[in-house]
Formats: C-alpha cells, structure tokens, sequence
C-alpha cells in the first residue's frame, strides 16, 4: 500500500491516516507531497481525484478522505473500533464530530509543531470548542479515548499536537490522555520528520 501526505508540520488529515497505519504496525510506502506548491495539486491528482491529502492507494484502489481511509483499514483490522457496539457507536460519532466540526479551532489553533504560541488563539468560539473537545476526553477510559488505540485516537492526534503548540492547559484526565497520545513512537517519529521539513507555508504560520 502507498499513503500519500502532505507537510508533516501542517497537515492534520494526513497525520491521522499515517499514525493509525503505524500504531496497527502496518506495511506501507509513503509519498509526501509538499502542499501550496506550483505543483503540488497536479503531482496530488495522480492519486487522489479530489486533489487533496491524504490518499491511501492499495493496488487499483484509491480512498481518500482520513474518516473514509480509517474504515478502509477497520475492514482489515476490526482493533481500530471498540469491540463493544455502543462503545464502536461513540467512537465514530465523535470521530465524525472532529471530522466535521471545530472550525474555529482549525483556524485559530494552526497545526503547526515547530512553533509555539502560549496564550494566542483563546477568542470566545475558540475556547466553547475547546471545552467541547475536553467533555469528550473526560471520558476517557486510559491510556487512550476507549482503552486502547482505536480510530478515534487518530482523529483527535491533531488536536493533542494544537493544544501543544499553544499550551492550553487541561484538566488531569485530558492531560494524561494528551501525554499517551504523545509518547506514542509513531507520534514522536511524525513529530521528528515535521521539525526537519524545511518548507514554510506562511498562512499556517498566522496565529490570532
């Protein structure tokens, strides 16, 4: 299989593909394609008919999309949701909550892991998503959202990393859950990789 990303610095949606494919110890090629290049939405549609990253491609398979290529690889690996049908039926409503929702902390939290900005971004839509996003890690049930790593892990990888960068403080269990998050190798490997790009893309180096 071959997972197409993007900038390991910025791009949240490939993080997610990425580090569920890592954790599960799965083989794969990687291409990174730098984005907001001349030519990074032609070299990208050599993969992904949307244009955009990430896209997993396994043989004449193409799936783009981070929620639609977590389901790829639940269908191979039924560990990536609970076991449990309630506990499977929150995880992909809160996955698909992330999916969809926080537009006001993508725009004023920027993943951006080589920088940091305590204090900047906390305006008033801001911080009711972050509170959102702290009632569902209050339920955490240790060291990840549903025990063990699942889906919904990946998708709140992201989140974990913004509230790095910009050192929003956290009540203990979502502080422990942040720190799981973080010491997983595969993060640390990422987080490696996203120091060493040399590229900079100025409208994620913004904060307000």
């Amino acid at each position: 299989m071959l997972l197409v990303v993007g900038n390991k610095n910025y791009s949240s949606w490939s993080l997610r593909a990425w580090l569920a494919m890592k954790v599960l110890g799965m083989h794969f090629r990687e291409l990174r394609i730098p984005l907001y290049q001349p030519e990074s939405r032609r070299e990208l549609l050599q993969y992904s008919p949307a244009g955009k990253v990430p896209c997993l491609v396994d043989g004449e398979t193409h799936v783009w999309d981070s929620l639609a290529i977590l389901e790829y690889l639940a269908e191979r690996n039924p560990a990536l949701w609970p076991s449990d049908a309630s506990l499977r039926a929150r995880a992909r409503s809160i996955s698909a909550e992330m999916h969809s929702g926080f537009p006001n902390l993508r725009q004023h939290m920027c993943m951006n892991i080589r920088k940091r900005h305590p204090g900047k971004g906390r305006r008033p839509e801001v911080l009711a998503e972050i509170a959102r996003i702290v009632d569902i890690w209050s339920e955490c049930r240790g060291p990840y959202l549903f025990g063990g790593f699942t889906a919904a892990d990946a998708m709140y990888a992201p989140v974990v990393l913004r509230f790095r960068t910009y050192e929003v403080d956290l009540p203990p269990v979502c502080r422990d859950y942040a720190e799981a998050v973080l010491a997983l190798p595969a993060l640390q490997d990422w987080m490696r990789d996203a120091e060493r790009e040399t590229e900079v893309l100025p409208q994620f180096e913004l904060y307000a």
